[in-house]
């Protein structure tokens, strides 16, 4: 089938042939997942110690990702964090699917969350749509796809999500735009670039923005850095706090074992009297 064909992994073997790693199974050490149709940065090691060092990152959340979208409808609140849990739908016809809690056949829903900003307002073929910068704090299959669909405003050519009917996009309007990745001892920045401009797609009309993509990403990393300076503090006070624990007992033993032995010391000196 084509769409077995046309994958990353077909593709970094045909431009970099030399990096394949025929030990694994994709032949690459991917160290996240895009979907499909989404397009942007992607982080693939090149040997196992990055692998694993990328992957304890992704595993404690520490790596900031920022996705560019455009959804349908003007989203009226700028700045939001959603919330709904996600969990697969088990409904017939829609098991490749995901679904928020309370819908019908959803199972093992999980607390899920999302950033959303608004970017820009603007039409694309007529249509009234937004430009928001989408952060996820979890990484729930389809999370930022099945998020924007529950507020009313899915994706631009999400075909999956609209049940088919949003399918006169050449793609899907989700682009994973950031990627910082904090490793020892360099930390990993990833940009590509955002794909929506009326120069590459003259479809979309910006019409009203309201801050830009670069003072908005810069802000969301300066968050971060903040965040990881009080995580790397909270991590030192608590060391230092169970050094002090562990000091504690060592002196209450050393001191517990001073009085046995001055206790010994005295029985030996009065039996030795007494002789």
């Amino acid at each position: 089938m084509w769409y077995e064909k046309h994958t990353v992994q077909a593709q970094l073997r045909h431009r970099f042939p030399q990096l394949a790693d025929p030990s694994t199974y994709y032949g690459f050490r991917f160290c996240h997942q895009l979907d499909f149709s989404t397009s942007g940065a992607l982080c693939v090691a090149l040997n196992k110690a990055a692998a694993g060092q990328a992957y304890r990152c992704f595993k404690d959340r520490t790596v900031t990702k920022a996705y560019l979208a455009l959804v349908r409808g003007w989203v009226e609140k700028e700045t939001q964090t959603l919330d709904f849990s996600i969990g697969k739908n088990s409904s017939e016809g829609k098991t490749h699917m995901m679904c928020i809690e309370g819908t019908e056949g959803c199972e093992n829903p999980k607390p899920c969350q999302t950033e959303l900003l608004v970017l820009e307002y603007g039409l694309y073929d007529g249509d009234s749509v937004t430009k928001v910068l989408l952060k996820p704090l979890t990484g729930r299959t389809h999370q930022l796809r099945v998020h924007c669909s529950a507020i009313g405003h899915p994706i631009v050519g999400d075909f999956t999500y609209s049940l088919g009917a949003d399918d006169t996009p050449y793609r899907m309007m989700l682009h994973a735009h950031l990627l910082h990745i904090p490793l020892e001892p360099e930390p990993l920045h990833v940009s590509a670039g955002d794909p929506f401009f009326s120069t590459l797609d003259p479809k979309w009309l910006p019409q009203r923005s309201l801050r830009t993509l670069t003072a908005t990403v810069e802000a969301l990393l300066e968050q971060r850095v903040e965040e990881d300076r009080k995580i790397k503090e909270e991590k030192k006070e608590r060391a230092r706090r169970e050094e002090e624990r562990r000091k504690g007992h060592r002196e209450q033993r050393i001191e517990k074992e001073s009085e046995e032995q001055r206790k010994q010391c005295q029985e030996w000196l009065s039996e030795w009297a007494g002789d």
